[in-house]
């Protein structure tokens, strides 16, 4: 299953919710506010990276640049993907769970 994020950590608590969620081999995409918890150095970069335990973590590049953050902040271990990405992954896994 895909698991996407779309509200800041710092605003909501979406982002634990979708952890305490989504079963291993599942993918977790940060969209729109949610990239902000791809940044390192944050007080939730330590529940990301338990998350990438068993979890791949995506964040989409064109959000992070819209909110003036780039790719060199982003937590090692997350890969950040385009809008073509984000379309391969929806296909990819046979649900999507938006998280809002």
């Amino acid at each position: 299953m895909l698991h996407t994020v779309n509200k800041s950590p710092f605003e909501r608590n979406t982002l634990k919710s979708c952890i305490g969620h989504a079963l291993p081999d599942s993918a977790i995409l940060l969209i729109e506010d949610g990239v902000i918890a791809a940044v390192r150095g944050t007080t939730h970069e330590g529940t990301l990276r338990e998350a990438m335990n068993g979890r791949k973590v995506y964040v989409l590049g064109p959000d992070l640049m819209a909110r003036g953050l780039s790719a060199d902040q982003v937590i090692d271990g997350i890969e950040v993907v385009n809008y073509e990405g984000f379309v391969e992954l929806t296909e990819k896994h046979d649900k999507v769970q938006a998280w809002v």
